[in-house]
């Protein structure tokens, strides 16, 4: 019986294996083939030739992208807009998190301001008022209407503060003995042992940030204000267009690279930087959102 019960999970097991292994390849076909069309040559992606592997292998889409159209200058303002963001994220984050992880006790009136949280999280202003905002302020065509007007996100808030709530009190009271104050503790206790949730959080809003098109366009008048994303967008609605105003070269351009090769390799640009950053808070991502998610 434990023969055949072993035998049977064996069985399972590589059958369990066999089919993630392929979604994975399906979840990852796209992609390979998104950057075999961005080495290869027009002529074979407008015939349709290429699927999995560069014919013609050419580079001309990608030196396209860093020397015609605003590509370094929207990528120059999303790397900009994510430091920005994200920095501005996270310490509003934690200032929230950590006196909302407090009981009623030892923060009073704890429940209305957890109750206002959440009512701006189901219902806010939208977008017509946002942008009157943003107008009223003057942050049109400034890289702060990117900015402040998501700085604050509840959701990633509320899994950050479950988190700090699941750390052992004696902790912060040992600070207290000590003579550390509540800023003082929550630099030097919380935040290190906060790692997991700040990288998970941290992760969230640099995919948002990053991946967001339709506020730049929104915030922005001017084209050459446009983060990464915003410009691919437009890049994948007129690219012919953007190819013309390249003049005399257009012609030239027009037999090296096509709509399909610069758009692949553009994107296949944009998404790097996010693929770069993933490995490295990998370890702390499964932990923390698992943590944060779990109410102490």
């Amino acid at each position: 019986m434990k023969q055949y019960q072993s035998t049977a999970q064996r069985v399972f097991s590589v059958f369990n294996y066999m089919f993630l292994l392929l979604m994975s390849l399906l979840c990852l076909a796209p992609f390979v083939n998104l950057l075999a069309i961005s080495f290869s040559s027009s002529g074979p992606v407008a015939a349709g030739r290429v699927y999995f592997w560069p014919v013609e292998f050419s580079l001309e889409s990608y030196f396209y992208a860093f020397r015609g159209g605003r590509f370094v200058q929207s990528l120059n303002i999303s790397v900009l807009r994510v430091i920005l963001g994200v920095s501005l994220n996270l310490i509003l984050m934690l200032l929230t998190a950590y006196p909302l992880a407090r009981t009623k006790a030892k923060l009073s009136g704890r429940n209305i301001y957890m109750a206002f949280f959440v009512f701006i999280m189901i219902f806010n202003g939208g977008m017509i008022p946002t942008y009157l905002v943003v107008v009223k302020l003057g942050l049109l065509n400034t890289i702060w209407a990117l900015v402040l007007p998501p700085a604050m996100s509840v959701w990633n808030m509320i899994i950050l503060m479950n988190f700090i709530r699941q750390l052992p009190a004696e902790l912060e009271e040992a600070a207290s003995i000590d003579g550390a104050g509540p800023f003082y503790t929550l630099i030097m206790v919380i935040m290190p042992l906060s790692k997991p949730a700040l990288a998970t959080v941290g992760l969230f809003c640099i995919v948002w940030h990053w991946n967001d098109w339709f506020t730049g366009i929104i915030y922005m008048q001017n084209v050459k204000n446009y983060p990464l994303q915003s410009y691919l967008q437009t890049l994948m609605r007129n690219f012919d267009q953007i190819l013309r105003a390249a003049g005399a070269d257009y012609v030239k351009l027009l037999s090296m690279i096509n709509a399909r090769t610069g758009r692949a390799a553009q994107l296949f640009l944009g998404a790097l930087p996010v693929l770069a950053i993933y490995p490295f808070l990998q370890k702390y991502f499964t932990t923390g959102l698992v943590l944060g998610s779990v109410k102490g």
